[in-house]
C-alpha cells in the first residue's frame, strides 16, 4: 500500500469519531446575551402586510390626525404636506411620475396603505421615532390619506377599515420580469472574460490637434 493512501485512511480514521461527535454535541453557550422574551420578540415584530395583517389594535380618525400632525410633522412636512425645506414631500403630485420631474408621495407613488403606515411607525416622528401610539399612528396616517384625497374627512383607519383604503399607484409595480421584456439583449450568463476584441487606437490627440495650446503667462508663476 502506498504512503499516499495510508495517510488518508488514516484521516478518515481520526476524523469519523470526531464528526460523529458533533452530531450528538449539545448547543455551545458562550456565556453571553439571553433568550429573547415574547415581550421583546413583539416589539421588533411590527410589520404589516399589504392586506392588513399584523396591524395592531386600535383606531384614529382624521379630525384627530390632524391635530397630531400639526403638532409633531408639520414643521418638516409643512401643514398640507407640501413639505417644509428639503424634507419630503407627503401630498399631491399625481401624474407626475411619468414626467422628467417626478414627484413621489403618499398619493402619487406609495402602492399599498402599509408602505406608508409601516414607515410611521417605525420611522416617525424624526428625532422621536415610534412614540406615537396605535390611535395617534392611525390617526396621523388617515389625516395624510386625506391629505392626498385618498379618504374623505369623516374617516376613521382601524385594522377594520383598512380593507378600504385603495392607493391611487397600486397597479403602478409589478414583478421583475426582466428575462421577458428585455429578453432581446438579456443574458443570465454574461461573458467574464476576453469578451471584446482588442481596442485599436485611432488616433492621438497631438496628431489630431484637439488640444490648444496656451500661450498666456502665468501669474506669480513660471512660464
Amino acid at each position: 500500500m502506498s504512503r499516499s493512501v495510508s495517510l488518508i485512511i488514516a484521516s478518515l480514521l481520526l476524523a469519523s469519531p470526531v464528526l460523529a461527535q458533533d452530531k450528538k454535541a449539545p448547543p455551545r453557550s458562550y456565556g453571553i446575551g439571553q433568550v429573547a422574551t415574547p415581550a421583546q420578540i413583539a416589539g421588533w415584530d411590527i410589520d404589516v402586510r399589504p392586506d392588513g395583517a399584523g396591524a395592531p389594535p386600535g383606531k384614529g380618525s382624521v379630525k384627530d390626525g390632524e391635530k397630531i400632525y400639526l403638532d409633531r410633522c408639520a414643521a418638516c412636512h409643512g401643514e398640507f404636506g407640501e413639505s417644509a425645506g428639503r424634507w419630503p414631500q407627503l401630498a399631491q403630485g399625481k401624474g407626475t411620475l411619468a414626467s422628467n420631474d417626478p414627484v413621489k408621495t403618499v398619493g402619487s407613488y406609495f402602492p399599498y396603505l402599509s408602505s406608508v403606515f409601516d414607515y410611521v411607525r417605525r420611522a416617525m416622528p424624526f428625532g422621536d421615532a415610534q412614540s406615537l401610539s396605535n390611535d395617534e399612528l392611525y390617526a396621523v396616517v388617515a389625516f395624510v390619506l386625506n391629505l392626498n384625497d385618498i379618504v374623505d374627512d369623516k374617516f376613521v383607519l382601524s385594522k377594520e377599515t383598512w380593507s378600504q383604503v385603495k392607493m391611487p399607484n397600486e397597479n403602478g409595480f409589478y414583478d421583475d420580469d426582466r428575462e421577458k421584456s428585455e429578453k432581446a439583449f438579456w443574458n443570465s450568463n454574461p461573458c467574464m472574460k476576453d469578451c471584446r476584441p482588442p481596442v485599436k487606437i485611432t488616433g492621438h490627440a497631438a496628431v489630431i490637434d484637439v488640444t490648444p495650446e496656451d500661450k498666456t503667462p502665468r501669474k506669480g508663476g513660471v512660464e
